[in-house]
């Protein structure tokens, strides 16, 4: 879907300066997951936020954030840069501004900017990102992406994750 929404949507890399944004955006990102993985914050409110020191300071990682305007809309995290398989680690879009594109126009922008092979893991218990992701791969590669299910590592009582592959050119 595009429209005005997705119009103005910026995708640019996240800076330092922006990681307490992001880290804001990251606590919201765990709130929607915690209906599906069954998880609760941490005694101080916060949840497991190594994720984000790694987008921030390791290499072949990357943050990216999204604005829509000067207000934040969402994030993402790639990792795998530096060998032959992207993964998008993280992807988020604040509830406001879903499903009015700015999700699709963000991961677009953010995938085409690493051709190559991508990896991307969501749950089936989430039907809205059971909905987006293969829409995604679709709009991206065509018919040319698989679709495989994977155990979640150290938690054997969880669905196990849908894994989508594809490439993107640039």
């Amino acid at each position: 879907m595009t429209d005005s929404f997705s119009a103005d949507v910026i995708v640019r890399p996240a800076t330092l300066q922006d990681r307490p944004t992001v880290e804001r955006l990251w606590l919201m990102f765990h709130h929607d997951l915690s209906e599906f993985r069954g998880a609760l914050p941490r005694p101080d409110g916060t949840f497991r936020d190594e994720r984000v020191a790694y987008a921030f300071t390791r290499p072949g990682w990357a943050p990216y954030l999204f604005l829509r305007g000067e207000r934040p809309a969402g994030f993402a995290f790639v990792r795998g840069l530096d060998g032959p398989v992207r993964v998008l680690n993280s992807f988020f879009v604040a509830r406001g501004a879903r499903r009015s594109g700015v999700g699709t126009r963000a991961v677009r922008d953010v995938l085409r900017r690493h051709p190559g092979n991508w990896e991307i893991a969501f749950q089936d218990d989430n039907p809205a990102a059971a909905r987006f992701w293969p829409h995604v791969a679709r709009d991206l590669a065509q018919d040319a992406w698989t679709r495989e299910l994977r155990p979640v590592p150290d938690r054997p009582e969880l669905s196990p994750d849908v894994w989508i592959s594809f490439a993107v050119t640039g």
